[in-house]
């Protein structure tokens, strides 16, 4: 296993004063409904399996009630598991004993909250280092650790305030702050960017892009909102009443959806700011000269860059700058627009 890969194994969770008397009939196919009607009791997870890149961000996503918090909640522990397994570097968190827990709540994970968590009797800096306080590291250190997080987050000049002399956006860039001072290898972001306006949501996507860059952490990043995990989702997990529906590529998700259920999830998705130009590129044709773009570059930006160029068509090149394909704007264009359903067809027909 790579470093810093998270494997969820098996994961199941029933909830209410004796689940795991439960577990064998669940496994067996006893229903969600069945199991709260006949024996009071609420399934939370079913048989989750799902591996989670070391330095990549997975987003886990679904409506209210999917479990995709109770999953996260998993990874720290914080949420006993009633069956099933959470390996970290191929270690079972489910297994730690309290010390080794402890310690690796400390230093291995950090978590980022979607009311922010901020305690309102401490400034900016104070809340910053928060977390290195527990870990007992003297204040002149962790200042300095704390000031440099502040203004990488955007918030120079503001140590001193309070989360009450705060706008929201800035509460949040304040968690995140907090989170990555820790220095975890593993970044917890449970609905961290629900409670912000969309302007503000949109700008905090592009700073913990921006820093993934460069720090690479193991993001697990829950959302109920899909533009949201395509765009920030190096791989997606889609769940509902407590099940993993499909799991894969933004692009994976949106060209082959599992079912009607994620159908009706990417029905109205910007395929051209999903899509990426070696999807649907051609061979190369001979002639390997003109306008080239990256074959990660998705259709909305290629097609811009292509009509600012007054080119009709690009090749494509792989990540060493070599030639693999080549697509032109009408290729372009018709794999942005969605594809009909069979409900659009039968009305076209009507």
């Amino acid at each position: 296993m790579a470093s810093h890969d998270i494997e969820i194994r098996n994961l199941y969770k029933i909830f209410g004063p004796d689940g795991s008397a439960f577990i064998d009939q669940v496994k067996a196919g006893m229903s969600k409904a069945e199991l709260n009607e006949t024996h009071g009791h609420v399934l939370g997870l079913k048989d989750i399996n799902i591996q989670m890149p070391g330095g990549g961000i997975t987003v886990v996503m679904g409506l209210s009630g999917s479990g995709k918090s109770t999953l996260i909640r998993h990874i720290n522990r914080l949420i006993e598991p009633t069956s099933g397994e959470v390996l970290y570097d191929g270690v079972d968190v489910c297994r730690m004993n309290p010390t080794e827990l402890r310690e690796f709540r400390r230093h291995k994970t950090a978590m980022v909250f979607q009311k922010f968590a901020l305690l309102p009797h401490r400034t900016v800096l104070e809340n910053t280092v928060y977390g290195l306080d527990i870990q007992g590291i003297p204040r002149s250190k962790s200042e300095d650790i704390g000031r440099r997080w502040i203004d990488r987050v955007g918030l120079s000049g503001f140590e001193g305030h309070y989360p009450n002399q705060l706008s929201g956006g800035m509460q949040q860039r304040v968690g995140l702050a907090r989170a990555l001072s820790n220095d975890a290898d593993i970044l917890l972001m449970d609905e961290a960017y629900s409670a912000l306006d969309p302007l503000i949501r949109v700008d905090m996507q592009t700073v913990l892009l921006d820093l993934q860059q460069e720090l690479k952490k193991t993001v697990v990043f829950i959302t109920h909102d899909l533009d949201e995990a395509l765009r920030l989702g190096d791989k997606i997990a889609i769940l509902r009443d407590g099940e993993v529906i499909q799991q894969g590529s933004g692009q994976e998700i949106v060209l082959q959806p599992a079912d009607d259920y994620i159908s009706a999830f990417v029905k109205e998705v910007n395929r051209g700011r999903v899509i990426r130009l070696d999807t649907i590129m051609g061979p190369v044709s001979g002639q390997s000269e003109g306008l080239s773009l990256p074959g990660a570059t998705v259709l909305e930006a290629a097609a811009r860059i292509m009509t600012d160029a007054h080119q009709s068509s690009v090749l494509v090149t792989d990540d060493a700058g070599a030639p693999i394909g080549r697509v032109d704007l009408q290729q372009i264009i018709a794999a942005m627009v969605k594809p009909k359903s069979h409900e659009d067809t039968q009305m076209a027909a009507a």
